[in-house]
Parts: structure tokens; C-alpha cells; sequence
């Protein structure tokens, strides 16, 4: 708990720099999603690896690649070419 408020201030400061696009907390209270804005999973995890909690080795991560949904150009294919 010593960490958390240094881990809020981090975490802000993300988000206020751009880095975290999103963020929610998980529905069975077991920690966070972070949406961040990175070009690759190596970005994202250095951006995460800045926080105190990960500093600390205190924070476990996943790291799923996300992006637009492709299927939706079937919809209307003469507007994407």
C-alpha cells in the first residue's frame, strides 16, 4: 500500500502524456486494463514498466495487441479502396 500513491501520480501522468489511452478496472476486482497508445508490445511494456508497481515487481502483465476491426471493411469494400 506504500506504493500506491506514487502509482496513482505515475499513472495519471501516463495518461496525461498520452501514453494510456484508456483504463478501466476488471469486473472481478482483480486489477486494471490499460489501453496504451504504442506501436508494439515492447513499447507498451516499457511505457508500463515505468510505473512504481512494476518497478517495485509488484504488478503481473499481459500484453494483447488490439486494433481495428478489419471484418468491417466487408461492409462496404469500394470505401476502403
Amino acid at each position: 500500500m506504500a506504493v500506491i500513491p506514487d502509482e496513482i501520480q505515475a499513472t495519471v501522468k501516463l495518461y496525461l502524456d498520452g501514453k494510456i489511452r484508456e483504463w478501466y478496472s476488471r469486473g472481478d476486482g482483480r486489477g486494471v486494463i490499460f489501453l496504451v497508445e504504442a506501436k508494439s508490445e515492447d513499447e507498451a511494456r516499457g511505457i508500463m514498466e515505468t510505473l512504481p508497481l512494476a518497478k517495485a515487481h509488484l504488478m503481473n502483465s499481459e500484453y494483447i495487441p488490439v486494433g481495428p476491426l478489419m471484418p468491417l471493411r466487408a461492409l462496404n469494400p469500394a470505401a476502403f479502396q
